[in-house]
């Protein structure tokens, strides 16, 4: 089984983290994605809690069908999110699967910072997407860039109750509203 590994804080997933996945399962050799959400971010930013990411991160792989999931593993983890211990513990979890690890063009240039940033890049190939703004590498373009849609973006317009039809699914702008999340007055981090 071949797995691209697509972690963020998905506070909240939004329709181009949806974009993001549908093209790697299209485009990439892989057989499934599994969206992985951060329970804790490495750096500190208020997240909604991570129950309700999850969730979150549910309705919206079950719009994009079968071959994605959504892992808990960073729960299962504890402690704040470092994509190399994930990638590790599902390597040991499930030893006949190869993976990849989904990471938009924005960040690439900040994985040598990360803790065990070139270990990572030794252990997992990396798929990358486009972000629109952030110009790809020659060693990883990206063919395709998402549309300019950011968690932050959606947090804030949320706060200010701005419509986010359009840049939320609706399972889970629904979600949202049941669970009354995001409203104004919260950390926008």
């Amino acid at each position: 089984m071949r797995v691209a590994i697509f972690g963020g804080s998905f506070n909240p997933p939004h329709v181009a983290h949806q974009m993001a996945a549908l093209y790697v399962l299209e485009t990439a050799p892989v057989d499934e994605l599994w969206l992985v959400p951060a329970v804790r971010h490495a750096f500190g930013k208020s997240l909604a809690p991570f129950a309700d990411r999850l969730a979150m991160c549910e309705r919206a792989a079950a719009a994009l069908g079968p071959r994605v999931r959504v892992s808990a593993i960073e729960r299962d983890l504890g402690e704040e999110s470092r994509t190399l211990r994930t990638i590790r513990r599902l390597q040991q979890d499930h030893a006949g699967h190869s993976f990849s690890l989904v990471i938009g063009a924005d960040l690439l240039p900040e994985v040598p910072s990360w803790l065990g940033g070139a270990e990572l890049q030794r252990t997992v190939p990396f798929v990358v997407v486009g972000r629109a703004g952030f110009a790809t590498s020659a060693e990883a373009p990206a063919a395709v860039e998402l549309p300019a849609v950011s968690s932050r973006r959606v947090r804030a317009a949320l706060a200010a109750g701005q419509d986010v039809s359009r840049l939320v699914p609706r399972a889970v702008l629904d979600y949202i509203s049941a669970h009354n999340l995001y409203k104004a007055g919260e950390e926008l981090a």
